[in-house]
């Protein structure tokens, strides 16, 4: 593996950067304190080619690999976590079931004007009781003579007072546990749908999240993505490029709240001189530095064997364990250093720490990916 990234990747990581500098990162606390979806930068997301990145050209995409797509996500996650969060659901979790194994005509009518920002995709898995146990899900979907009747409620929906789209994990064999499960392509406008209650966060405020209502919801026999019975194993597919992309997430995130920490130490005089002279600082900061390169070290190798076609589900729930705990801890250590301004909303160190929350969440529980990789190992 070469450890460096290619000169065109640099390239493509600097007008990121750039465009986050500019337009993202001095607009990120307003966007926080307003808790609504920033849909002037998403839409500039949509011009700069983000959301198509990942895809092939054949169908408007830009042929990037995934190592490429991360870098994207870490820059703008430096900038502000809750747009690199629906930017990340609409490159990824959002639309790649439909890539995947949607027809030709949801290629046409969704995934493509979705890529250039014209519609917007979600995706559908958790329920009020049920997070990490999928295959206990009571979302159920009824066989008809002409497709599916699905009903049931979803939570924790990111961007569904927007989206367009969504990609529902249904029950179609109540008895089989995970292999009953399946994924359905079901659009906003069909009977049935309906956006629940929006959920007030603690972080990632600007990124929207809701209820999602399904009342006998009818789906066309090819709405659903894949063959019946391969659901969970097709989401499994999937699983180490989202937890990778969290852990990208995560690198812009703790990046941030280090060079806010950097940046503060050098300007703050206590005693006469600046605190970053003092040792219990500067550990502070030492610390805060080698568990972000420790992390970035995960993600890229993770992201490596993806663009290699490798799934390595074991690296990949290292890689999210490991960078989403250290982003926690950078921000953590961010408002100890500023001390009281820590605590002052007029900083931005407050924000990195409630956002960092978020990361610990989506694409497996710190718990869950514990024992995901002591299965393996033991």
């Amino acid at each position: 593996m070469d450890f460096n990234f290619t000169d065109e990747q640099e390239l493509f990581r600097k007008s990121v950067r750039d465009f986050v500098s500019k337009e993202v990162a001095p607009v990120a606390a307003e966007i926080d304190k307003a808790g609504e979806f920033p849909r002037a930068l998403f839409q500039r997301c949509a011009e700069n080619g983000y959301f198509a990145l990942r895809y092939p050209e054949a169908i408007g995409g830009m042929g990037a690999d995934f190592i490429t797509f991360c870098l994207m996500a870490e820059e703008i996650a430096r900038g502000s976590l809750s747009l690199a969060v629906s930017v990340s659901m609409q490159c990824l979790m959002g639309t790649d079931f439909i890539f995947r194994f949607g027809t030709d005509d949801h290629k046409q009518r969704l995934l493509q004007p979705a890529l250039r920002g014209e519609k917007i995709g979600g995706i559908a898995m958790t329920e009020p009781d049920f997070g990490s146990d999928l295959g206990n899900i009571t979302t159920n979907a009824l066989p008809t003579a002409d497709g599916w009747v699905i009903s049931g409620r979803k939570m924790w929906i990111t961007s569904a007072t927007i989206a367009d789209f969504f990609t529902v994990a249904a029950k179609t064999d109540p008895e089989a546990g995970f292999k009953g499960v399946d994924l359905f392509l079901v659009e906003k406008d069909m009977s049935g749908v309906t956006v629940g209650r929006h959920i007030e966060k603690l972080g990632v405020r600007a990124s929207e999240t809701s209820e999602l209502i399904l009342e006998d919801v009818h789906v066309p026999a090819e709405n659903l993505l894949g063959e019946k019975g391969t659901g969970f194993r097709n989401l499994g597919g999937t699983l180490a490029d989202i937890r990778t992309m969290t852990g990208a997430l995560a690198l812009g995130l703790g990046q941030a709240a280090l060079d806010a920490a950097i940046q503060y130490a050098r300007e703050r005089v206590q005693f006469g001189r600046p605190i970053g002279k003092f040792q219990a600082i500067a550990h502070k900061i030492a610390d805060m530095g080698t568990q972000l390169e420790a992390a970035r070290g995960l993600v890229y190798r993770s992201a490596w064997q993806v663009t290699q076609g490798v799934v390595d589900m074991k690296l990949a729930s290292m890689c999210k364990l490991f960078s989403t705990e250290a982003a926690n801890k950078i921000a953590d250590e961010c408002t100890r250093i500023f001390g009281s301004y820590g605590f002052a909303m007029e900083c931005d160190a407050q924000r990195y720490f409630r956002d960092a929350r978020f990361l610990l969440y989506g694409g497996g529980t710190s718990e869950i990916l514990r024992t995901i990789v002591s299965r393996d190992l033991l």
